[in-house]
């Protein structure tokens, strides 16, 4: 398989082509179908229609390979091919409902909102849960992370990996983490991606953030279009490279407040239509007080809703185990720091306290007290004092008549 990817497997690639086209990152022919004639044509300066030739031989070679699609197949064969793409679950049973079962290889997936709304969090869950197994709603591959924002977190990835009873040191280990400081490095890491992808079986490409380095270098109206333009071209070729190496991609996107708004969410994701066309699926998290919600805003064929979500320790959980979790938790740092002391204090003080002092105090009161007092007061009082005083008052007043 390896060998059949060679520049010189090529039919027309001869050595020095090959050696040109190595020196300007293009290392197989997976290369050259994501960067297109045009690229090829100018980080080579080798002529535009020779340009074109190489890569058509090269879409040529992977189609008889069985690698990529023919130029034209018939609906019910794309049909098929759609069944066997890959999903990756994001571990919650609302975002795989909004999703309908994760998140899509072949696409990318933009989600946007503003600052705390969960978009670093769902990309480090993504980050873990793509490792998983087939059975588990994984695809057993590896992750490469482009981190524009220095917001990538190792001991946040250990904590979701232990809440999903992973190994952290493999799960770590199986994440390529690339820090791009500027628009230009970050273009050129996804261009020399390819042979990392194929060395550590990549699956899902993050994106963290996407627009957010193009954002801060172009600034002004009279440099928009050139920001356009690289933003544009940086899109496109994430979507190509998640297209040809059956990959997933993520792209986190910042957001903007729009002052034309007096009604309704002003909130509007950067980028333009550059960005808005080229993704696949836009996703919109936004706020609303401790929990999370996710809106599907622009899909090929799943509905417009909403579901809602929350943010635990395993990274992006439902809204009921969100209520559970506080719980279990104060459960457990209760019997951790408070089960030696209850057992030392309270049980041999309770105990003696309660059966020495109720059960002597409380009978022999009740007993003594009610019993003595009112049997003789009734029988001395009641019986004396009625019976003398009916025969004396007979008496006297036989005499008298």
């Amino acid at each position: 398989m390896v060998e059949d990817l060679r520049l010189d497997s090529l039919e027309g690639v001869g050595p020095v082509t090959t050696r040109k086209l190595s020196d300007a990152g293009v290392h197989n022919v997976m290369d050259l179908i994501v960067r297109g004639p045009v690229d090829i044509s100018e980080i080579t300066g080798m002529e535009k229609d020779t340009a074109e030739k190489i890569v058509n031989k090269a879409r040529k070679h992977l189609v008889e390979g069985g690698l990529l699609a023919k130029d034209f197949i018939s609906a019910s064969e794309l049909y098929k091919t759609r069944q066997s793409i890959g999903k990756i679950t994001t571990g919650t049973n609302c975002l795989d409902t909004l999703f309908d079962g994760g998140i899509e290889t072949r696409a990318l997936t933009e989600v946007y909102g503003e600052f705390g709304c969960g978009k670093t969090q769902f990309a480090h869950t993504m980050s873990v849960m793509v490792q998983k197994s087939k059975e588990e709603g994984g695809l057993e591959g590896g992750v490469l992370y482009i981190d524009t924002e220095g917001t990538f977190r190792p001991e946040r990835i250990v904590q979701i990996a232990q809440a999903h009873d992973m190994d952290p040191e493999k799960v770590l280990d199986n994440i390529i983490v690339a820090r791009a400081y500027n628009s230009a490095h970050q273009v050129l890491i996804l261009e020399e991606a390819g042979a990392i992808i194929e060395e550590h079986n990549v699956k899902l490409i993050v994106a963290d953030s996407a627009v957010g380095l193009f954002r801060a270098e172009y600034l002004g109206r009279g440099t928009l279009s050139v920001r356009q333009q690289k933003l544009n071209h940086f899109v496109h070729l994430l979507v190509r490279i998640a297209e040809t190496y059956d990959c997933a991609a993520i792209a986190t996107n910042q957001v903007m407040a729009s002052p034309d708004v007096f009604f309704g969410d002003p909130t509007r994701p950067i980028g333009g239509n550059v960005v808005a066309h080229t993704s696949t699926y836009r996703i919109y998290f936004k706020k609303s007080g401790k929990k999370r919600i996710a809106r599907m805003v622009d899909s090929p064929h799943h509905p417009e809703e909403e579901v809602i979500f929350a943010l635990g320790e395993a990274g992006i959980i439902d809204p009921e185990e969100a209520e559970k979790k506080p719980k279990k938790s104060a459960k457990k740092t209760t019997k951790k720091t408070k089960e030696p002391k209850v057992e030392a204090t309270v049980e041999p003080e309770v105990e003696p306290k309660v059966e020495a002092t109720v059960e002597p105090e409380v009978e022999p009161k009740v007993e003594a007290t009610v019993e003595p007092e009112v049997e003789p007061k009734v029988e001395a009082t009641v019986e004396p004092e009625v019976e003398p005083l009916e025969d004396h008052g007979a008496n006297i007043t036989s005499d008298d008549f």
